[in-house]
């Protein structure tokens, strides 16, 4: 009978796999069928965030996948089996009448699933510095940049690494909008009393998008003093937003300086280099090998986010999933929109250099000089950004290219660039206009 439930379990996590390959995990491998009785296949989860994964974001894919199997309706329950750890939760709950299981946190988000580079260093290590040391460290934690970038992983990562410290931290978790929806739920039910203590006696609150308090006065009352209180019992707050505290619009002054009283980092854009690291993580996570060309080719195609990248990658295993299962640099640019070619052109610094002397009418030997002038120092950066994003050459070599500048002088143009695009319309545009010309050439 083990033989046969194995065997019908197998084939359904190879079903998931080739038809639903975005919600593979590689760990799928430790879980284990228990029993099937009356119509109810159960399985073993020894995680609690991969019985939460199961449950939120693959239980109908699952039940398609053994309805397809068996023949069968069948039914699935999740069983936690790490049992000491279940009797601790247990214990916790009665105790302070919370349910971490409420919360969802997403198994892949975690310290050791999270790629560290030039870009995000600082917000990693002042994350992991927090898990160790909640409420003393840095406190509040702001952490922003643009959408994908790891934020939300990194804040997932905290709260997850302190549960598996112990069981009884009380952790809340949510969006702005979900914090400013219960407060005007709770004014209007009468009910301030439970909401205060909802959010003031947790050990850690992290909240995604604070930006959405902007122009909501009596939320920003409500925020001011939920902050007030946690941060005079030393508990952890977390705060993550796409923009830095101050560039915030209508956002009150006293908050502004609450949030900037404690360690505000930002977390830029991801180079050609973290780009590769990310997707191979990326696809170790799913239990997929691609050769090194097609990593190379979504890092170059895609330069944009985190997210995009694995949306990406999904795209191209999905697709060599319905067919032999086999992933070639030749079905990637299938599945990404580019017709396979002999010979796919690759960018040179040479041309960027190019394109770029061209639009702003400078000399290449103006670029690799000792000139300082904005008007050759801001054309020189862009040269530098762009051969950052689209080709492989890493910093020492783009700085050879422009006069023998070290990698720092690299970095600090690439950062300088980036946030230039960021706050400002007509250089992103500029920017982006460059890179479509290069790249459609």
């Amino acid at each position: 009978m083990a033989d046969v439930l194995t065997d019908i379990w197998d084939k359904i996590l190879s079903y998931l796999q080739k038809h639903h390959s975005q919600y593979w995990r590689s760990w799928f491998e430790q879980i284990e069928p228990i029993g099937l009785e009356n119509g109810l296949l159960r399985v073993g989860v020894p995680e609690r965030s991969w019985q939460q994964y199961l449950k939120q974001k693959c239980n109908e894919t699952l039940l398609e996948a053994a309805r397809k199997i068996t023949g069968h309706l069948i039914s699935l329950e999740y069983v936690y089996t790490d049992q000491n750890d279940l009797l601790n939760s247990d214990l916790n709950q009665k105790q302070n009448g919370e349910n971490n299981d409420l919360i969802f946190f997403n198994p892949d988000y975690t310290f050791g699933n999270f790629v560290v580079g030039p870009c995000n260093r600082l917000a990693h290590a002042a994350c992991i510095a927090v898990s160790e040391s909640p409420g003393c460290t840095y406190n509040p934690l702001f952490l922003h940049g643009s959408v994908g970038l790891g934020k939300t992983h990194l804040m997932q990562a905290v709260c997850q690494a302190m549960l598996k410290q112990t069981q009884q931290t009380r952790i809340m978790y949510m969006t702005c909008e979900t914090f400013v929806n219960d407060f005007i739920r709770a004014v209007e039910e009468g009910n301030l009393y439970d909401f205060r203590y909802k959010y003031r006696y947790a050990d850690i609150l992290v909240i995604d998008d604070i930006q959405f308090l902007a122009e909501r006065e009596r939320s920003q009352e409500e925020f001011f003093h939920t902050f007030n209180t946690l941060y005079q019992s030393r508990k952890q707050i977390i705060l993550s937003a796409d923009c830095s505290p101050a560039e915030m619009p209508r956002l009150e002054d006293r908050l502004v300086s609450r949030f900037n009283q404690g360690l505000v980092t930002r977390i830029d854009k991801p180079d050609y280099e973290m780009r590769m690291a990310i997707l191979y993580k990326k696809a170790s996570i799913r239990g997929i090998d691609p050769p090194e060309d097609v990593i190379s080719f979504i890092a170059r195609k895609i330069y944009s986010n985190t997210r995009e990248l694995e949306g990406a990658l999904t795209k191209v295993h999905g697709l060599a999933m319905l067919e032999d299962g086999k992933i070639t640099i030749e079905l990637a640019r299938q599945a990404l929109g580019e017709e396979p070619t002999p010979a796919h052109r690759q960018i040179t610094i040479s041309q960027i250099i190019e394109s770029v002397t061209e639009h702003f009418n400078v000399r290449l030997s103006d670029l690799q000089g000792k000139r300082r002038s904005r008007s050759i120092a801001f054309p020189r950066q862009i040269c530098m950004y762009l051969a950052r994003d689209l080709t492989g050459h890493s910093l020492e070599e783009i700085g050879g290219h422009f006069g023998g500048r070290d990698h720092t002088t690299v970095l600090h143009a690439y950062r300088n660039i980036d946030r230039l695009c960021d706050n400002d319309e007509n250089i992103r545009f500029m920017v982006n206009s460059l890179m479509t010309g290069l790249t459609q050439k």
